[in-house]
């Protein structure tokens, strides 16, 4: 059994802890990561990265069967979802290697095995019951992520009752399906099967879908799921399940009602609960709630020398929200002078969904809660010669202004391409921008980007294409 002394070491491969431990090593720090799965995480290997390999296929699959809008002909389109899941699985794969090359590279020392506080500045290491390590270090930091959480009655079986990872790699394509839940991880979900050629239907408890985007992008988004056929039932709530041998039977209630649906499979998408169990917590002064661990600014615990980051420190539960947090943590334990704490309002969200949608910053209800008088633009796609050619015109970008000062409080957006777009006005924010900034910014034509240079002028009455 190794007995190992370093400067930092890190619970969790995922993209907190990998970024953590490659920073660490560039500042000169002997680091070492501790995984008891795979590298990267649940993002890289069972998240964010094999599900936009998901959507992509079924963003593909959508336009094979719209080829006459574009002038094709062609043989109705199949798909064989043994393939689909072998390249998802794949992308994966590629990627978890290449953070094992990154963590080579920079020279962190990586130990297999489950990893937990055993005493002052020390971590112990196991592997199927059996010691690996003994790690001491004068600073640790706790990113062990997340987990589906569970409805008592309606837990996930592998089977017929699917958490993400059965709806990441089905042996079989359900020809209905009904999700729980409808924020990004339940519509992502609802968004490929549907498009792959299932009937879907998404139970919602809260009174709109992707109830943390704006009001009017979660109506937005809520006309163009059921134009494509998705069923939605808001202020909803599943009752009950009744397995049958190769299907499930659902009872739903909604507005006073109950009804019964039956359908091939079930997802459960109803949020995450942190691992904060068997990592040493006990009898340090590591506080948790709610199944998070409390820290400060700089990822600091109730412990000295005990930080963390990510899922496990909270919302918002974003892979590069934990690689941030992951920078700013090691900067300041390094003694940095220019570390920042993070503002959870630059943030950007995106959810991969057709239509796409992003965010960052307030929406417009939270704003006016919060006291701003604001002024507020909207700008369609229809109204963008880019999302016209692209057969793409279904979309709008809606910006929100402080009336007074002209910062930027937040940024709305639908339609295609948005998660790639939100980068500008996340960058706007951070750079504390004012529409005159924005509005003196010349965008490139002909690109989607142009609805956001539009949406900032119409906040001010001086859009020009609509």
């Amino acid at each position: 059994m190794a007995d190992q002394a370093f400067d930092l070491i890190v619970l969790g491969g995922g993209p907190g802890g990998y970024v953590a431990a490659i920073r660490a090593a560039q500042l000169g720090m002997k680091t070492a990561v501790v995984e008891r799965e795979n590298l990267g995480g649940i993002c890289l290997n069972w998240g964010c990265i094999p599900t936009k390999a998901l959507l992509r296929t079924s963003e593909i699959n959508h336009l094979l069967h719209h080829l006459p809008d574009f002038g094709f002909a062609a043989v109705e389109p199949k798909f064989d979802i043994e393939k689909v899941v072998k390249r998802s699985r794949g992308v994966a794969k590629q990627l978890s290697s290449g953070v094992a090359h990154l963590l080579r590279k920079n020279k962190v020392t990586v130990f297999d095995g489950a990893g937990k506080l055993a005493g002052k500045q020390t971590v112990s290491v196991t592997k199927d019951g059996k010691d690996v390590a003994t790690l001491k270090a004068p600073h640790i930091i706790l990113a062990t992520g997340a987990r589906a959480r569970q409805l008592p009655g309606i837990e996930a079986d592998g089977k017929l009752i699917w958490s993400y990872r059965e709806a990441m790699v089905p042996t079989m394509f359900p020809k209905s399906l009904l999700v729980i839940g409808s924020g990004a991880i339940g519509i992502e979900f609802a968004s490929f099967y549907l498009n792959m050629g299932a009937q879907v239907t998404v139970v919602e408890v809260l009174p709109r879908v992707l109830p943390v985007e704006d009001e009017e992008i979660s109506a937005f988004a809520h006309k163009a799921f059921e134009k494509q056929g998705m069923k939605i039932f808001t202020n909803a709530a599943v009752k009950g399940v009744k397995k049958g041998a190769d299907n499930v039977t659902v009872t739903v209630e909604s507005g006073g009602k109950s009804q019964e649906i039956t359908v091939d499979r079930v997802i459960s998408a109803v949020g995450i609960v942190g691992n904060v169990e068997n990592i040493g917590l006990e009898g340090t002064g590591v506080k948790v709630d709610r199944t998070h661990v409390v820290i400060d600014e700089y990822c600091r615990t109730g412990e000295p020398g005990v930080y963390a980051i990510g899922d496990l420190a909270g919302p918002p539960w974003l892979a590069h929200k934990a690689s941030h947090e992951g920078v700013i943590c090691v900067e300041k334990i390094a003694g940095l002078n220019d570390v920042h704490p993070m503002d959870v309002l630059n943030i950007p969200g995106c959810t991969y969904c057709r239509p796409q949608v992003a965010s960052v910053g307030l929406t417009e209800a939270r704003a006016k809660e919060e006291g701003h008088e604001v002024k507020v633009g909207r700008f369609p796609f229809i109204g963008n010669g880019k999302a016209i050619a692209m057969g793409e015109p279904d979309g709008m970008v809606k910006t929100v202004f402080d009336a007074k000062t002209g910062e930027l409080l937040g940024a709305h957006m639908i339609g295609a391409e948005v998660t790639e777009m939100i980068q500008g006005y996340t960058i706007a924010r951070t750079l504390e921008s004012t529409e005159a900034e924005l509005m003196h910014t010349v965008f490139p034509h002909p690109t989607i980007s142009e609805t956001m240079h539009e949406a900032v002028l119409d906040a001010y009455k001086r859009a020009i294409h609509f």
